[in-house]
């Protein structure tokens, strides 16, 4: 099983805020399950949070053994650009206007669709109406119940 990280899972524990102590349990039963991987996105968003230094993050990173995807290929762009676009429209069509949305948790969300098993998030209502066949964990149960991977 290999599970990708959002940002969120890891800055929540770096800020030791009170859910830090169950995402660390969960990222570590996670490990347990497979290989843990973070994409390009993950990696520079992280690098912005205010304890990230490259030294924390170094080795965060080899002490969890979370991978950095920092190659994104086409068929993750191509999947991003289809979701995205998808978001937009439904925005427009709703009189939402413009997109709200980061394109970064697309780019996220497609590379979890496509390069993992499924997706460790604190805001699985986020990822769950782009990509509804993405399993998603999120405080150690699939979401939205009944989700299938890929």
């Amino acid at each position: 099983m290999r599970t990708a990280i959002d940002t969120n899972v890891i800055s929540i524990i770096w800020s030791g805020d009170p859910p830090a102590a169950e995402a660390a349990s969960l990222l570590g039963r996670a490990a347990r399950e497979g290989a843990l991987v973070i994409s390009a996105p993950v990696y520079v968003e992280l690098m912005a949070h205010p304890k990230a230094t490259q030294h924390l993050m170094d080795h965060f990173l080899a002490n969890t053994r979370v991978e950095v995807d920092f190659v994104i290929d086409e068929p993750v762009w191509r999947e991003t650009a289809k979701r995205y676009a998808s978001y937009a429209l439904r925005r427009r069509k709703s009189g939402g206007g413009e997109a709200k949305r980061r394109l970064p948790d697309f780019i996220i969300g497609a590379h979890a669709y496509l390069c993992a098993d499924r997706l460790f998030t604190l805001d699985p209502q986020r990822y769950a109406q782009d990509f509804p066949k993405l399993r998603l964990m999120w405080y150690g149960l699939p979401y939205p119940l009944g989700s299938v991977a890929r």
